[in-house]
């Protein structure tokens, strides 16, 4: 899919968040997901990760905020436990148009890709950001495994990665995302780890 094109994906709505840059592993045990899965592997394309909204209802599917992550599959296993271990790669938000239902439960949104941040480099003042990212990084193993190429030099990816791993709000995370540039994110960020 290329930059704003319009196109129909299957949606995956979880707790967890993943933004583009970054990586999720996942245990897939429903058969409306282990589907998607499957068709998302056979189509080699993407399928959507969506934020909840705590306040939705799944009737009217207002459980789904509308800003997710195109993500495409980069890794899969069976786990002992029978379950599908899957690990996914974010690539590019999309805002959601539209949502269908499909008889087993599995939702496909219409859904238009959003323009990525403009890449710009670490500012001075912005360091701090990148040195308290590192050190999360450094304190949580499993998580610094996920990323064998970090991009501390790319201030969207640094932002991206804070807004996935800080506990806010999904409507504050929608709201940060939103922007159309990653300066708001980055005063945000500043606040929360000065």
């Amino acid at each position: 899919m290329s930059n704003l094109e319009q196109s129909k994906i299957a949606l995956f709505p979880l707790t967890s968040h993943v933004l583009p840059g970054g990586r999720l592993q996942l245990r897939i045990f429903e058969q409306r997901y282990i589907r998607m899965v499957k068709e998302a592997l056979t189509a080699q394309s993407g399928f959507g990760i969506c934020m909840l909204n705590p306040k939705g209802k799944t009737e009217d599917n207002t459980h789904i905020l509308p800003i997710g992550t195109l993500v495409h599959v980069v890794d899969f296993e069976s786990l002992p436990d029978g379950m599908l271990g899957i690990t996914v790669a974010g690539e590019q938000l999309f805002e959601i148009q539209d949502i269908d239902t499909a008889k087993d439960g599995l939702r496909s949104g219409d859904v238009t890709l959003r323009e990525h941040w403009p890449t710009s480099a670490i500012t001075d003042e912005d360091i701090l950001l990148r040195q308290r990212l590192q050190e999360v990084f450094d304190a949580y193993p499993e998580l610094s495994q996920l990323y064998p190429e970090k991009k501390f030099d790319d201030e969207p990816w640094i932002c991206q990665r804070w807004l996935e791993i800080l506990p806010l709000e999904p409507q504050k995370k929608q709201e940060l995302l939103s922007s159309k540039h990653t300066q708001p994110v980055k005063e945000f960020i500043r606040q929360l780890v000065e």
